[in-house]
């Protein structure tokens, strides 16, 4: 088994945390027991929140800053353990303490309460890669933002050796390509990534969205997107996400992206009815003829009307015609005005008609529109 020498700089902060450590195994924290914080989908606020009364301090502590891995004690322990720093919060009346939340496959637990800014997490596997965040409070309740998740590995005392454990412990590597807002029809927010891969298989993903008091598990999505919704829209959300496989072992935190809650497009109003089409047509070998007759079922006069439709069978072809100026693009029909019938008055009709070809079937025209208004079969 290898030995690590650590600096000598770091013998004060070590000797710190051998002391935390021996606090915590005589009353180990509790991990997988811890309450987890819930979110509401539809407010973004985690539940339980701090509570006060009217009038008290409602201003939370800053963000802690500046997480990193610290020595863990000197000597050696069968558990593993991480040693974890940062930099002091600061409220207006004072800080009372913080809380050091740890990633399990079932979201974020409460690992330990600490007081100082050095802490020591145990009850770990030794040489896994572990992730947390870390928020501070106040006499009043009130939870500062969580810091960004930070990963480091167990260890044991001053060695550093791999975790004996038995069946598949290999995570899956860490999500990329992390591309914001990239479902624009989505009404809430989404992002993309780049597949993780996995020796025996990626079963899923847990995403978590940063709230004002920590990160909480919004999804678990098993493809390569995400969405959200019930959002406000034009607010900016900031998440980030974890690879998993069958055997609970999870990747490194993916970047943080940050998503715009978009409003999705305009949901589609077809016009208004505006006509009423009656088509009758009758054929014979190779041809057939087709009498229209146009009603206008608004109160407004149809000036310079253009009537289109559809016919469906690609054998079907205007020859000739009459009341109306006839081409056909295509399945497309377009009939003009002339200028002597130019105008249908309100509740007015008029009928046109034409002769065509045919080499197949003879279905009746689909889709009939005046002058861009929706026109009903009567």
């Amino acid at each position: 088994m290898s030995r690590l020498s650590w600096p000598a700089a770091w013998t004060a902060a070590g000797a710190v945390a051998a002391a935390l450590l021996a606090a915590n195994i005589a009353a180990p924290p509790v991990l997988a027991t811890s309450v987890v914080y819930a979110a509401s989908a539809s407010t973004g606020e985690p539940t339980p929140q701090p509570t006060g009364s009217p009038g008290t301090d409602v201003t939370p502590p800053t963000t802690p800053g500046s997480v990193s891995a610290c020595p863990p004690p000197v000597g050696g322990t069968s558990q593993g353990v991480v040693g974890l720093c940062w930099t002091a919060s600061t409220d207006d009346v004072g800080v009372t303490g913080y809380e050091i939340y740890r990633l399990t496959p079932d979201g974020f637990v409460k690992a330990t309460s600490p007081t100082s800014t050095i802490s020591v997490v145990s009850g770990l596997t030794i040489g896994r890669t572990y992730t947390f965040y870390i928020v501070a409070k106040d006499a009043a309740g009130n939870t500062s933002r969580p810091t960004a998740p930070f990963s480091t590995s167990a260890v044991t005392g001053m060695s550093v050796s791999p975790s004996p454990g038995t069946g598949d412990t290999t995570p899956p590597t860490r999500p990329t390509g992390m591309q914001a807002n990239c479902l624009p029809d989505f009404k809430g927010t989404s992002f993309c990534w780049t597949p993780s891969t996995d020796d025996a298989g990626v079963t899923g993903y847990d995403v978590y969205r940063r709230t004002d008091t920590g990160w909480t598990r919004v999804g678990t999505p098993i493809g390569t997107h995400f969405t959200e919704g019930n959002l406000v829209t034009g607010q900016s959300y900031v998440y980030f996400m974890v690879a998993k496989d069958a055997a609970g072992n999870l990747s490194l935190p993916s970047d943080l992206v940050t998503a715009t809650a978009s409003g999705g497009y305009p949901t589609y109003s077809p016009p208004p009815v505006s006509c009423k089409i009656e088509y009758t047509a009758w054929s014979w070998s190779g041809g057939f003829s087709a009498n229209v007759k146009i009603t206008n079922l608004g109160q407004t006069p149809m000036n310079n009307w253009t009537l289109r439709f559809v016919l469906p069978d690609a054998g079907q072809k205007v020859a000739s015609g009459w009341s109306a100026t006839w081409s056909q693009s295509g399945k497309d029909v377009t009939a003009a005005a002339m200028p002597w019938n130019s105008v249908i008055q309100g509740g007015a009709s008029l009928q046109i008609g034409f002769n065509g070809t045919l080499t197949g079937a003879n279905p009746d025209p689909t889709g009939f529109t005046l002058n861009g208004g929706v026109c009903i079969r009567g």
